[in-house]
């Protein structure tokens, strides 16, 4: 396991480590996600992805968080180190709560699936 390292931390580990690939934890809560109560915090998101991760043997991990950021864009600090690591190789299983935390424009989510796809990283949605 590997909590809570930055992007350039993992870039470091995967150099040590060449041809490991890491499980990406992504975790994201807006604003508008606040007023669902507790159950979709960051915290929550995080143990959740975490229990997930380790029964599965889907380790080592690094979570990528964002915190207050609309679904609707792209451009989030987490998400974007996220991608960053997957396009250098770095990646090999993506895992969310539920699709809603990737994005919320449903178009996006889909050409981010697809290129998913093509790099051949596996992405889980246990929600």
């Amino acid at each position: 396991m590997i909590p809570d390292l930055n992007a350039h931390s993992a870039c470091l580990f995967w150099q040590i480590r060449p041809g490991k690939k890491l499980t990406a934890l992504y975790e994201r809560l807006s604003h508008d996600d606040d007023l669902m109560g507790e159950s979709n915090s960051i915290s929550n998101q995080k143990q959740m992805l975490s229990e997930y991760a380790e029964s599965h043997g889907l380790t080592p991990y690094i979570h990528f968080t964002d915190d207050g950021i609309s679904g609707t864009r792209f451009d989030r600090p987490g998400f974007v180190s996220m991608m960053d690591a997957i396009k250098a190789g770095q990646i090999g299983t993506v895992i969310i709560k539920d699709m809603s935390r990737l994005g919320r424009d449903y178009l996006m989510v889909g050409q981010i699936q697809e290129m998913l796809r093509q790099k051949q990283v596996r992405l889980i949605a246990i929600n």
